[in-house]
């Protein structure tokens, strides 16, 4: 039987296409990574916080539950930014770290996600010094 056209169609809209990089500069001296998407967003990303959320195995482990906290990376910098295909980077970080393919996607969540983020690194690395000054009792 055919729709009844006096009646609403329900249409699911698109999901919006992922903001694509159009420019991603390294700030050495500040340790800053710079990104402008095609959306007109731009983002500054500390090193560190892009080193301590790569997105490589090393960091993420192999499924839930299995991250690594990675610790005391506040002067790493960047050697290297690589491209890969038409949808990632690699970052060559000055510690030998380069695994991680930071995709468009990834990139772009991280730098809307940053503060919060961030805001949960800092508790994991607060919870891990309270463990170590327990355990050291």
């Amino acid at each position: 039987m055919p729709a009844d056209p006096t009646k609403p169609v329900e249409m699911t809209p698109a999901p919006a296409p992922m903001p694509t990089p159009t420019e991603i500069r390294l700030r050495r001296q500040s340790r800053l990574l710079e990104v402008g998407f095609d959306d007109g967003s731009r983002f500054e990303l500390p090193l560190e916080f892009l080193r301590v959320h790569s997105p490589s195995a090393e960091v993420k482990g192999h499924g839930p539950g299995q991250e690594t906290l990675v610790l005391g990376k506040q002067d790493v910098g960047i050697t290297g930014i690589e491209p890969v295909g038409q949808y990632a980077v690699r970052l060559v970080f000055d510690d030998g770290h380069d695994s991680g393919l930071y995709t468009w996607q990834y990139l772009h969540e991280l730098s809307r996600d940053r503060d919060r983020l961030w805001a949960r690194y800092l508790e994991r690395v607060r919870a891990a010094a309270e463990a170590r000054q327990q355990g050291g009792r």
